[in-house]
């Protein structure tokens, strides 16, 4: 087994590419993109590793390779290098990945055995390897492949503004505590006020509370922030922090609700112009 299977993610996101879905694996960060899946796309599953092998015959191959081992891997074996790259091309040189592996330390290409088995390769090398195919599957590759890229970073923003978001309801929620809620009470009266407030939230920034939301919504799961977009998250997180100003002020819960939405409307505008601003510099 190589070392990186020690590190492959449970996570294995997949990029169709001209009808060919192909595998892509996070280890340690970096990302290894299945030659295997990429093959089928030229001659079908039965040949994809006759396609690894071929191309791993190419002196031009061998080079690109090594180059790459010697920039990224401080273990690399460059005298057993040298000695492929001296053989490649010649008819009677043939090398498989698992040679190429075992007999140089490489980490640009691995092979894993099992569920998602096959040849991988880090996204510098099967891009290279995507010549192999085609030149249009290449571009495509590359096209989808940032997609992917793309899309996981609006996801990544997305949930680290959820995260700030809730870590902004507990400082709301503490204000809530120490002045708001009398003492000797129930932990239910408590909560009744909790809910509340945070209704109050709800509604100067959504428009409606908690509860009218999931009558609205009977078959999603969740609740309302969860819905929500990020310069919503954005809004709701500062309405969360002047909310607790505005408790610490005494100030009445129908005064903050009025101010609140008003705030909301002001800040979401900024946020939304900011968008339509941005992508009319795109244009």
């Amino acid at each position: 087994m190589h070392i990186l299977d020690n590190f492959i993610s449970t996570s294995m996101p997949k990029i169709i590419v001209q009808n060919t879905p192909v595998t892509i694996l996070s280890i340690e960060q970096q990302d290894y993109i299945s030659l295997t899946d990429m093959a089928t796309a030229k001659d079908g599953h039965n040949r994809s590793a006759d396609i690894i092998k071929n191309w791993l015959r190419n002196r031009y191959t061998i080079e690109f390779l090594g180059t790459w081992e010697v920039i990224h891997n401080p273990d690399f074996k460059v005298v057993e290098f040298d000695h492929f790259r001296m053989s490649a091309g010649m008819p009677s040189f043939v090398l498989s990945a698992s040679e190429w592996i075992e007999r140089t330390n490489a980490i640009g290409i691995m092979v894993k055995k099992g569920r998602y088995g096959g040849t991988y390769a880090h996204k510098d090398i099967a891009f290279e390897f995507g010549s192999a195919i085609s030149v249009p599957f290449k571009i495509y590759l590359i096209e989808e492949f940032q997609r992917l890229k793309a899309d996981e970073q609006r996801l990544l923003g997305w949930s680290a503004k959820r995260e700030l978001s809730k870590i902004n309801y507990r400082i709301h929620t503490d204000a809530i505590k120490q002045n708001l809620i009398p003492e000797q009470i129930t932990t239910a009266q408590a909560s009744m006020i909790y809910a509340n407030e945070a209704d109050v939230l709800n509604v100067a920034m959504f428009g409606q509370t908690a509860k009218q939301w999931r009558d609205a919504h009977p078959d999603l799961k969740g609740n309302i922030r969860d819905y929500a977009s990020i310069n919503e998250l954005i809004c709701l997180s500062n309405m969360e922090n002047i909310n607790a100003v505005f408790i610490g002020q005494n100030m009445p819960q129908n005064e903050r609700l009025v101010k609140l939405n008003q705030i909301a409307i002001h800040q979401m505008g900024v946020l939304e112009s900011d968008i339509t601003d941005q992508r009319k510099l795109l244009k």
